[in-house]
């Protein structure tokens, strides 16, 4: 939605300095395809300026210039087109900043009144413009009465003229309902008011004048100690992590939102730039693909999403910062996108065989292509590599919800199981378990119910967890009462477990503790029962594999896959 806060005007860092100027910014950058305000899917993609770079120079690949980001060279062909030949199709169809579409003023008959006060010219001086993007730009002004009489901040313009879909005026709207609704993190940037008049959308934020962290990367040649990158990222976690708790998904995350507040090297980070965020719940899936090309979550691509979209966009974030190159690049848009489906990263290259086993774990958690294994915000701030740096907290997982959840809706025998995997937990893995039992359980207590929870939750709550309407998802837990023990069950992420090396360790001791302790005699109509599954034969079929015929007990194949099992109730309720 443009730049936010004090983001300083400048030339596009990702090409050389003698890149002809007026060709710096593509005509189709950083906008949002509108047809889903006729019923279709909405898209939104900032496209990668290295095409223009080629169009003039005809080289085999993008030469490293001393002020950006060094690339990478892919090897090999390409897979089969993705998605990405249907966006960049969308892309092609629509091309912003015409004036006009179909013969007729662009926007015309849409209501681009937002019930804002208007007397922003009573209230601010404005100054000198600090930064520009594509939707809007940002100037710095001074506040001439109030509380705030004499303080400088930033103000995000928005031309109405700019909004000529009505996709484009439900962004504006709903970037002021969550910059009012944020509140209270030292890491977001601080929300002040919000105006209009005829013409423009006025939002004032604080100022910040340390200018945005890609120009830090690219100052230092985009390379980082361990200890410097441990600082940033604490800080971007922190306030992923309270968004998400919030019901809040940033979807556009990347060093050009995040600012400092001030000049100095430890100075305090700031996220900015909600003008492509949405509210979420703990468990909807979100379709409409938003974002920067080099930062794009597989899933964004293939248009079903969640909050894991963001810790996508850090494990890139913290790539960069810790071997000052791209994880993901390519030539053009749709390579960048097939890149980020289909190739991995390379931790083999410099300066990865320096960098702390840690270091490299930690960036290949968050770099998951399955979000259901890839790390959350909160539980990176528990990885081994930055839990015990200066420190660091580990806020409340919002994904704990969800899990407690599924749990809750499980059969016995699937809670069976679960309980016996939890028994092979690591030390790292209960550290985080722990410090998720100690936030939601009461103070001196050995339980976590419905109503601690809510206590927590209440703690740390904004207007954005209302809109969100989190709270309304506690209603499953009802009967809950779990002590540690139990919780660590219920909180368990099979597929993460599923994703480490030792994961077949695990559920083989996890088995030996069912086999010993939960194991009994079944009947397929018994184990279907539990699952919650109906008479069909080919189930029938399938679930005959999952028992062992020399005793009828569940095999090994059963087992992991009742880890994986189906909530009774939801079978029941699609019957």
């Amino acid at each position: 939605m443009g730049t936010c806060a004090s983001k300083p005007p400048r030339r596009n860092p990702y090409l050389p300095r003698d890149f002809p100027e007026q060709l710096q910014t593509p005509e189709n950058e950083d906008h949002r395809d509108d047809s889903s305000a006729a019923g279709k899917p909405s898209f939104f993609y900032t496209p990668s300026p290295i095409r223009f770079f080629l169009s003039k120079k005809k080289s085999p690949a993008r030469r490293s210039s001393g002020n950006s980001t060094p690339s990478r060279i892919l090897k090999g062909p390409f897979p089969p087109p993705s998605p990405a030949k249907h966006i960049m199709a969308v892309l092609t169809r629509r091309r912003p900043g015409t004036g006009t579409e179909g013969g007729q003023e662009a926007g015309a008959g849409l209501d681009k009144r937002f019930g804002l006060s208007k007397r922003f010219k009573d209230r601010y001086e404005v100054g000198e413009e600090v930064g520009r993007g594509h939707f809007g730009y940002t100037v710095s002004a001074t506040c001439k009465s109030g509380d705030r009489t004499g303080q400088k901040v930033a103000v995000k313009v928005i031309p109405k003229a700019k909004m000529t879909t009505a996709i484009a005026v439900e962004d504006v709207r709903r970037e002021v309902r969550i910059l009012q609704a944020l509140a209270g993190h030292d890491n977001l940037v601080q929300f002040y008011d919000a105006f209009e008049d005829d013409d423009k959308v006025y939002i004032v934020m604080e100022l910040c004048e340390g200018g945005e962290l890609l120009d830090r990367i690219l100052a230092r040649g985009g390379k980082f100690t361990e200890d410097y990158s441990k600082n940033v990222l604490v800080q971007i976690l922190n306030v992923v992590s309270f968004c998400h708790l919030q019901g809040v998904v940033h979807r556009d995350l990347k060093p050009e939102n995040f600012l400092l507040k001030a000049k100095d090297d430890d100075s305090q980070l700031k996220a900015i730039d909600f003008g492509l965020s949405d509210f979420v719940k703990p468990d909807e899936k979100l379709n409409d693909i938003v974002g920067s090309a080099y930062y794009v979550a597989p899933e964004v691509l293939l248009r079903s999403y969640g909050t894991e979209a963001d810790v996508w966009s850090v494990g890139v974030i913290a790539y960069i910062l810790l071997c000052g190159s791209r994880p993901f690049w390519a030539r053009t848009e749709s390579g960048i996108f097939r890149s980020v489906l289909k190739t991995d990263p390379s931790f083999i290259e410099q300066p990865w065989p320096s960098l702390s086993t840690h270091a490299k774990d930690f960036v290949q958690c968050l770099l998951n292509k399955d979000p259901r294994k890839r790390m959350t915000a909160a539980q990176a701030l528990s990885h081994p590599w930055i839990r015990d740096h200066n420190g660091v907290e580990v806020p409340i997982d919002i994904r704990i919800l969800r899990l407690l959840k599924a749990y809750t809706l499980s059969s016995p025998l699937r809670k069976a199981a679960l309980r016996a995997l939890s028994r092979t937990l690591t030390a790292d893995d209960l550290f985080y378990l722990n410090k998720q039992f100690r936030h939601l359980a009461p103070e001196k207590s050995e339980n976590v119910t419905l109503e601690s929870i809510k206590t927590a939750l209440t703690k740390h709550a904004t207007n954005a967890m209302k809109e969100s309407r989190i709270t309304d998802y506690l209603t499953w837990l009802s009967a809950l009462r779990l002590d540690f023990d139990e919780f660590c069950a219920a909180a368990v992420c099979v597929h993460q477990l599923e994703s480490f090396d030792r994961w077949e360790q695990h559920a083989r001791c996890a088995y030996e503790i069912f086999d010993k302790d939960g194991n009994r005699a079944i009947v397929i109509e018994e184990l279907a029962s539990e699952l919650g599954l109906g008479p069909s034969v080919p189930l029938h079929a399938v679930l005959n594999d999952w028992i062992r015929h020399t005793d009828g007990k569940l095999s090994f194949l059963g087992f992991v896959k009742l880890l994986h099992g189906v909530s009774t109730r939801s079978h029941k309720r699609l019957r």
